[in-house]
């Protein structure tokens, strides 16, 4: 019998008598699929076959047997199957009451039952049985259009870091270098810019894995002024570029929170690029924290364009922007303030959006609950300091031989001695000659990939001091995951940001 016949028909536990031999006749001349289950035991089993309903003996339960509730508990959230308890006449017995209490979607039917009453009944259940499968269908439905996006997206970000490492490269290549005057300004510029399009293709993702609760935070006690400090070093490029006058008021006692801090200061960033982005240039922003009973309540006001009444209870919906904002379109998705809502109330506390109208610019104020940790929490580590002396030798592979060409300068101007090559096979004859501390491998060469380069190597009895940096345009932590379990000590994501480039190399030399 095929899974979609057995999900279809009926099972009939009716111990005593005829019963369950009459009750088959008659729904089958209605040509509904009928089963008789010989006892409790034989149901349950071809329950967990599939079933669209039961019919159900009141004298086939057995005083505290809990084997079909057990079964029942354990459907899927779509599920709800409906029973069909034959009763005998007159008052509910304790085996009846306990039945409605533990089975769920019960209905009752009074012996003697007209065999058309049976028949509707089974109709009815049978109908909304097959509601359910309607349910489950679209479920499933949406399970494989995520998964469809998802693929997309990931495979639209590979694609776009893959040409935006060469270019931040440059930028920082041009940066090191010593730009001054217009040059100087119109590097800043392409690096303000390559970092938007890098922070756009993260955010695509970020609200991929929040609409499927795949964000995982990892909180400890912090202190939320290294938490704000954070973002608004973050956000200070921003708000600069536009003249924008930005004031931090923090209270003198330490409000600390339990929280992820690199996420929660993802949330105020957001925040605050969102008052920059809506305020004319030269207009002011404020960030302020205070202490409220045991929550910590911190707002970002600006006095830029404000929000219409009518958007308010939308404005942090995915993807709403511009034109829900007094008609500005502004350079982005409308996915940040989704995203900070997520992080917000991932960490237990909730944010809220106010406005007088248009013009008068707006407040978002995010409660948070305070730890019960009573000592401060501890300072934030110091970012690894830039290293002015000689960086590790070092082997860039890497099949963009853009991207390879321009990491090994940027190296080369760190102090490094560089070899640059572009294929699998040549990384590991030059490894070979070079014997480099540090190797900087792409993931996805054709050929070799970079997985079976790194296997080979640590094949070497003498590969123990070479660290492997993994280099690639994947940055989903199934992807991290993958890297560190194949002996990858660092996963570096396309294109490479300068600072995290020194710290990997300062952590190696130490």
């Amino acid at each position: 019998m095929s899974e979609a016949s057995l999900e279809r028909r009926l099972l009939i536990l009716a111990p005593l008598g005829r019963d369950a031999a009459l009750m088959r006749a008659a729904l089958r001349s209605d040509g509904i699929a009928c089963e008789i289950c010989q006892d409790l035991d034989a149901l349950t089993a071809e329950l967990t076959r599939g079933a669209a309903a039961l019919i159900l003996a009141e004298e086939a339960l057995a005083p505290r047997d809990e084997r079909l509730a057990s079964v029942v508990a354990a459907q899927p959230p779509w599920s709800d199957l409906p029973i069909l308890l034959l009763t005998r006449q007159g008052a509910d017995s304790a085996a009846v009451a306990r039945s409605l209490q533990t089975l769920g979607n019960v209905t009752l039917l009074e012996r003697p039952v007209r065999p058309s009453a049976l028949a509707s009944a089974v109709r009815s259940a049978l109908r909304a049985r097959e509601r359910q499968y309607q349910t489950r269908a679209h479920l499933e439905e949406r399970e494989q259009a995520d998964r469809r996006k998802d693929e997309f997206l990931a495979m639209l970000a590979h694609e776009l870091r893959n040409p935006l490492a060469p270019i931040r490269n440059a930028v920082h290549l041009m940066r090191l270098a010593g730009a001054r005057g217009a040059d100087g300004q119109i590097w800043e510029m392409l690096e303000r810019q390559v970092g938007h399009i890098v922070r756009l293709v993260d955010d695509l993702l970020e609200v991929s894995r929040f609409t499927r609760g795949k964000i995982a935070l990892r909180r400890v006690p912090v202190g939320l002024d290294a938490v704000i400090a954070s973002a608004v070093e973050t956000s200070q490029p921003l708000i600069a570029s536009a003249r924008h006058r930005l004031r931090v008021n923090l209270p003198a006692e330490p409000l600390v929170v339990d929280a992820d801090a690199t996420r929660l200061a993802q949330v105020f960033s957001n925040l605050l690029n969102n008052a920059a982005n809506y305020t004319d240039a030269g207009g002011s922003i404020e960030l302020a924290a205070r202490r409220e009973g045991g929550t910590a309540v911190v707002s970002v006001a600006d006095d830029g364009i404000g929000i219409e009444a009518r958007a308010l209870p939308g404005v942090f919906d995915l993807f709403k922007q511009g034109s829900e904002r007094g008609g500005r379109g502004q350079a982005g998705l409308g996915i940040g303030l989704t995203l900070a809502r997520s992080l917000v109330e991932l960490h237990g506390g909730s944010i809220a959006a106010a406005s007088e109208g248009p013009g008068r610019g707006s407040v978002f104020t995010v409660r948070l609950p305070l730890s019960a940790a009573l000592a401060d929490a501890p300072a934030p580590a110091d970012a690894p300091a830039s290293r002015g002396g000689a960086a590790p030798r070092v082997l860039v592979v890497d099949d963009n031989r853009d991207a390879a060409d321009t990491l090994g300068a940027l190296l080369r101007m760190l102090g490094a001695e560089v070899k640059v090559v572009n294929d699998g096979q040549a990384a590991i004859e030059v490894y070979a000659a070079f014997r480099p501390a540090v190797m900087f491998l792409d993931l996805g060469m054709p050929g070799l990939d970079g997985y079976e380069v790194a296997r080979r190597i640590r094949d070497d009895a003498e590969a123990a001091g070479t660290a492997l940096i993994a280099l690639t345009g994947w940055g989903q932590e199934k992807d991290r995951q993958k890297s560190k379990a194949a002996g990858f000590r660092h996963h570096l994501v396309k294109p490479i940001d300068l600072t995290a480039m020194q710290a990997v190399l300062a952590a190696v030399a130490r």
